[in-house]
């Protein structure tokens, strides 16, 4: 039977829980072990599909198609394995199966409660995983902060479960603050101490502590956090802060949090932690040979979480290429035709991100010409294959009111339109084209040239494609459709013939790239974006 290890936080929110999570599946699997890691949001949202990004960040799309936590996104990167709907949990998707049971007369008259009934909902789902027989050991990361109201359902479900279950079969590693007071010159360990009795208020005992900070926890603050919380000194983990998350697993590996959470589970049976590629990994990218310069257009710029697993594809396939990326993430609602060009000037390439709705469309149009006309390498996602497409028929096709019907319902040239499926649907959460979804692909052909394959699996999340009725139009003035949804026809991948690196795709490729994966297509551009450099770089000296 699966074991279970379940991840709580105090003291504040935003601490890692996600990242230590993830970082200790990521020691359990080198050892040997099959593991799976789920996070229970408290929010009562069904899931963060409908959330505006400042809200939540990005929304994480699985490959059978779920609207989930950014979390997962770490989980699939530290882990290399994909993650699924059952991986995550919120407090709407619980309650609404409660509701749907009592509806359908499945509680037979009783009095429905929060304890058991929804309690009992959620130990059902904590086990899925485990019921699966594909996992030796589960982790659980409890979303929120201990002592949070909308938090205490899972908390108490967590409670029961480890009496349930046979004794050592569960554990708990609660992830704590410990400031550091500069005017004191001293870490505090207040807290903690806090954090730790508020849980222990819920009838949970942390079996192993771990204390974020800023600086080196001393013997004697360990020592201090072991008695008033009641654990043993090696079960008090500092947790530092790093110069980039993928160190936090050798962190954790110094600190033999994987060790000390394989004891307290009786698990005997593992072997020395291979990390080779982990680590090489790490060494390219704090020893880069190249740095390069890409523009991220978006209009949730000023939140890096709404643009998450982008930033972290480009780490992947920098790494991969032993090239540094820096991002200059540019507000798209500040660029303008008069303004584009000083905007992109030291731009090595552009990535136009996705997103929804109207707000900062005309500076994403404005970029997308800028960067055609330029020969500035070129990367659309989503959204920004949309404008790529928008663009080109604006001012190559003279379609000078061409439009997506999302931003102007009633334009005489509807190039981007509302897929016919989604014409009928009202209610929108959970109703976009989700998921993964195969798409072939032309060749010769620079997305033949990337992928190296005329059949490929992508991510999609969008409700908008390009109208097929336009694509003689555009591929006859030079704009490329190589790959087309293997069902559908629908467009998947746009690009330009005598451009350096020009294309567009449907697809959020981000989704699916790993530490050892690194998407494609990004490691396409990284390349093209490093040519552009060395161009510059030599017309610089002429």
């Amino acid at each position: 039977m699966s074991k279970y290890i379940f991840v709580t936080g105090g003291v504040s929110s935003s601490l890692g829980k996600g990242i230590i999570a993830a970082s200790l599946a990521k020691l359990l699997q080198a050892r040997g072990l099959k593991v799976a890691i789920q996070k229970f949001d408290p929010y009562i949202n069904i899931d963060p599909g409908t959330m505006n990004p400042y809200e939540h960040g990005e929304c994480f799309v699985t490959e059978d198609g779920a609207e989930t936590d950014l979390d997962l996104g770490h989980y699939e990167r530290f882990l290399n394995t994909p993650t699924s709907k059952a991986n995550n949990v919120t407090t709407g998707m619980i309650y609404q199966s409660v509701i749907d049971k009592e509806r359908n007369g499945f509680f037979l008259g009783k009095t429905v409660q929060v304890i058991p009934h929804i309690t009992d909902e959620i130990k059902n789902r904590m086990q899925i995983l485990g019921k699966s027989n594909d996992f030796e050991i589960i982790i659980t990361e409890i979303g929120g902060t201990v002592g949070d109201i909308e938090s205490l359902p899972f908390v108490e479900a967590m409670r029961q479960l480890e009496w349930e279950l046979p004794e050592g079969d569960v554990i708990v590693v609660h992830l704590t603050l410990v400031p550091y007071l500069k005017s004191a010159g001293e870490l505090k360990t207040k807290p903690t101490q806090h954090s730790v009795k508020t849980l222990l208020q819920t009838g949970v005992h942390p079996n192993i502590i771990v204390c974020r900070t800023e600086e080196e926890l001393t013997n004697d603050v360990r020592i201090k956090i072991a008695s008033f919380c009641n654990v043993k000194i090696e079960a008090v983990i500092e947790a530092r802060d790093a110069k980039s998350i993928y160190e936090v697993p050798l962190n954790m590996l110094d600190e033999k949090l994987d060790i000390i959470c394989l004891q307290k589970l009786g698990i005997s049976n593992y072997q020395n932690p291979d990390l080779d590629k982990w680590k090489q990994f790490l060494y390219q990218i704090h020893n880069p040979n190249l740095i390069i310069k890409i523009g991220l257009i978006g209009k949730y710029v000023e939140l890096q979480d709404a643009y998450k697993s982008i930033l972290e594809s480009f780490v992947h396939a920098g790494a991969a290429l032993g090239t540094r990326v820096e991002v200059v993430s540019i507000h798209s609602e500040k660029i303008t035709e008069s303004n584009v060009a000083q905007a992109c000037k030291d731009l090595h390439g552009v990535l136009i991100a996705p997103g929804f709705g109207e707000r900062g469309i005309d500076g994403k149009i404005a970029v997308a010409k800028y960067v055609r006309e330029n020969h500035v390498p070129f990367l659309g996602i989503c959204l920004g294959m949309q404008v790529a497409v928008i663009e080109f028929a604006r001012n190559v096709l003279g379609l000078k009111q061409a439009h997506s019907t999302e931003m102007d319902k009633i334009t005489p040239d509807p190039i981007i339109d509302l897929m016919e499926e989604q014409k009928s649907i009202v209610m929108k959460g959970g109703s976009m084209r989700k998921g993964a979804f195969i798409t072939q692909i032309l060749n010769p052909s620079l997305a033949f040239d990337i992928y190296q394959s005329e059949s490929i699996s992508e991510r999609h999340r969008h409700r908008y494609e390009f109208n097929n009725a336009y694509l003689k139009r555009i591929e006859e003035k030079g704009m490329l459709a190589s790959g087309r949804d293997s069902k559908t026809n629908l467009v998947e991948i746009i690009e330009i013939k005598n451009h350096p690196f020009y294309i567009g795709v449907q697809y959020h490729p981000e989704l699916k790239s790993t530490v050892e994966n690194p998407s494609k297509l990004f490691l396409g551009f990284i390349k093209a974006c490093g040519i552009k450099k060395n161009i510059d770089k030599d017309k610089s000296l002429e």
